[in-house]
């Protein structure tokens, strides 16, 4: 179909005007666009051998604004009216046939993500927490809310902690941390700008910085101390599916056990303290 191929044309339009370092990008979406879908920014720059910088030139020579909108673009063109909600569902799937669908898939993620899970990092992550003066948590837009939700998480248990969604806050909230305090970035593609610039701040104020992200190798990971994966398939047309914030909050309920048990009885004491101070909420 005619959409499907406008980005193939824009590069095709450009292509003897391109340096030889974006040609190499060039010829590699041509033969790749779906594997481009599901790849960060930093592990395309990896297969291709070149830099991140001369995918994002690449990018707007074609005229988009960066990685982010070609990874939409191709979403967009390399997906059929019948599968833009969702890659594995069609309008014609019956309710049973997407329980099944979306069951299958949400049980996916939390099993490959407990294999991607490395344990070392999980001890040490827990570590660093138990240990920190405070903890603040980072987070935009989906990732956002599982940002809430940890907040929610480590204050049950009475750890000095904080969350807050406007990159503004966050960056002066991070150029206020020290040595002893703990940074935990939540971005599903480890790219989001204010969530890596923020991480990159609170380390040079003396942080240590765990991220939780779905891929190995991302700009976050480049800043991060501890990096804890999920397995989550996510394309631009589903940002903020389900699938991956299930697989994330999987993470936060390990993370927030495996800290409960390290704490032992100081556990116990602040979840009865904390549930008390609720009670009366409830009917």
């Amino acid at each position: 179909m005619q959409e499907q191929n406008s980005v193939v044309l824009k590069i095709r339009s450009v292509y003897n005007s391109l340096t030889n370092a974006e040609k190499k990008v060039a010829d590699y979406v041509l033969e790749n666009s779906e594997e481009v879908l599901y790849s960060s920014i930093t592990e395309l720059a990896e297969k291709i051998n070149v830099g991140e910088t001369t995918i994002i030139r690449f990018c707007r020579h074609i005229g988009l604004t960066g990685f982010q909108d070609f990874k939409l673009n191709i979403a967009k063109e390399t997906t059929s009216p019948e599968t833009s909600i969702h890659e594995n569902i069609t309008f014609s799937d019956t309710i049973d046939v997407l329980l099944q669908k979306i069951t299958t898939e949400n049980t996916m993620a939390i099993s490959n993500t407990t294999k991607m899970l490395l344990v070392s990092e999980l001890e040490k992550a827990v570590e660093e927490i138990i240990k920190a003066n405070k903890i603040e948590i980072y987070g935009v837009g989906a990732s956002g809310y599982t940002v809430l939700d940890a907040k929610y998480k480590f204050m049950r248990l009475g750890l000095n902690v904080d969350a807050n969604l406007d990159p503004h806050i966050q960056a002066i909230s991070a150029v206020n941390l020290k040595e002893g305090d703990v940074a935990i970035g939540i971005s599903f593609s480890g790219s989001t700008k204010d969530t890596v610039e923020t991480c990159k701040l609170a380390k040079e104020a003396g942080a240590k910085v765990i991220c939780i992200t779905n891929y190995a190798r991302s700009p976050i990971t480049a800043v991060a101390d501890i990096v804890l994966l999920t397995s989550a398939k996510e394309t631009p047309l589903r940002s903020g599916a389900l699938t991956s914030k299930i697989a994330q909050l999987h993470i936060l309920d390990i993370l927030y056990t495996c800290i409960a048990v390290k704490m032992k009885d100081k556990a116990v004491q602040n979840l009865n303290k904390t549930a008390k101070a609720v009670l009366d909420k409830l009917y």
